[in-house]
């Protein structure tokens, strides 16, 4: 039901944060959201959607936990206790200065005592909405290794008694950057193919965006506030143009610029502008500049790609992370050549660092490609097809590899 669908994009966090906020239980949250949700698919076709949804879904998974803790044989006086934790959104005096509910939230899951991994992992979990299988290839880690990492979380919070409250406003710093994390990985799960229809993907990224800019707002001298919501604004001016019209990956060469989205591309310079003169540059606007040098070009020809492949150097610096070193391998492919390229590739699959993750292969495939080894890029072609994991990216590389053949 669509009706259904739509209120668990806007609500599912909500709900979830409620129940916690009685409870102090993240599973039972969890559960008893998801028989509110089914209990709407089951009533709202027959008795209609309630005028306000989010409120109806709120009251049954409160009343679900309220009736699991007294089958639980809780008992009154362990209910009332439960019923004064704080819960943000419905908190009359809210020392954080945060008027979104949503953000809030946010950084009321994002809680110092947890490692940052789990922070994001869990605020993605329990309030983006993002499956454990999702979550897990954001993060590039097995699935199981995911959902072990969530449980250790929760049991951490349940042991040590950390409340579900939400910061005063001098003590969200120490909790921004995890923020900026859940905000900057719930727009790329909307960005990428595997948020699949789209409009979840566009109501992710918009959903995002929409925060990282309150969020800028809220706190202006926050370089990476700025340089995250210009990164975003970047990425998503190319939208429009990332799909043709069969729904099939247009590569960024090949994407016609005359549709990107001219506005927000002006938006974002300016926000990149007003951070970078903070003097504090962090990764986010290092990837933002980078998401610039393309937005700024003209034509593919145009890209000043020894810029990017500078500026991926000082990301490595500052975020030595194997993904970001493929990037700069696939910079400086372009500025120097593919086989200065591939042999960065080559030394990144020799320290396996990157084994299982489709776009090693298929980044080799390409350079090897461009080089006119058709042989070896098609066996890297069909290494990264087996990898890949939506079905966009398996039929664009489909394509690669029949291309090779001919």
């Amino acid at each position: 039901m669509d009706d259904v669908a739509a209120a668990f994009r806007e609500e599912w966090g909500r709900v979830v944060a409620a129940v916690i906020g009685l409870t102090g239980d993240w599973d039972l949250a969890e559960e008893c959201a998801q028989d509110a949700f089914a209990a709407a698919l089951e009533r709202w076709p027959r008795d209609g959607v309630p005028v306000r949804p989010g409120a109806w879904l709120t009251t049954v998974a409160r009343n679900r936990a309220t009736d699991r803790l007294r089958r639980a044989a809780v008992g009154a006086v362990k209910l009332r206790e439960a019923a004064m934790i704080a819960y943000g959104p419905e908190a009359e005096d809210d020392p954080s200065g945060v008027r979104d509910d949503r953000l809030r939230l946010m950084f009321t899951c994002c809680h110092p005592a947890l490692a940052f991994e789990s922070q994001v992992a869990l605020t993605l979990r329990t309030l983006g909405g993002l499956t454990t299988g999702e979550i897990a290839r954001a993060f590039l880690v097995p699935e199981q290794t995911l959902a072990k990492r969530l449980v250790r979380a929760k049991q951490k919070i349940r042991n040590a008694g950390i409340p579900y409250r939400v910061p005063p406003a001098h003590l969200l710093p120490e909790r921004t950057a995890a923020v900026l994390g859940v905000l900057y990985l719930l727009f790329n799960e909307g960005y990428s193919a595997s948020a699949g229809d789209d409009l979840i993907r566009q109501s992710l990224c918009g959903e995002a965006i929409r925060l990282a800019r309150i969020l800028a707002a809220l706190m202006p001298d926050e370089a990476e506030a700025g340089g995250l919501l210009a990164l975003m604004l970047l990425h998503d001016a190319r939208r429009a143009t990332r799909v043709d019209g069969e729904g099939e990956l247009v590569p960024l060469d090949e994407q016609d610029r005359s549709a990107w989205d001219a506005a927000a591309i002006a938006e974002a310079e300016a926000v990149l502008e007003a951070a970078l003169r903070r003097g504090r540059p962090g990764p986010y606007q290092i990837q933002a500049a980078i998401a610039a040098c393309h937005a700024t070009a003209g034509r593919a020809d145009d890209t000043d790609w020894a810029q990017i492949a500078g500026l991926y150097g000082r990301l490595a610096k500052l975020v030595p992370s194997p993904v970001v070193a493929l990037n700069r391998a696939v910079a400086v492919g372009m500025a120097d050549g593919p086989a200065a390229g591939l042999m960065l590739v080559e030394a990144l699959a020799k320290a396996g660092a990157l084994a299982g993750y489709h776009l090693l292969p298929a980044t080799r495939a390409d350079l090897l490609r461009r080089m006119g080894r058709t042989v070896e890029a098609a066996t890297a072609y069909q290494e990264a097809l087996e990898l890949a994991p939506t079905e966009p990216e398996r039929r664009f590389l489909s394509r690669r590899l029949t291309e090779m053949s001919r």
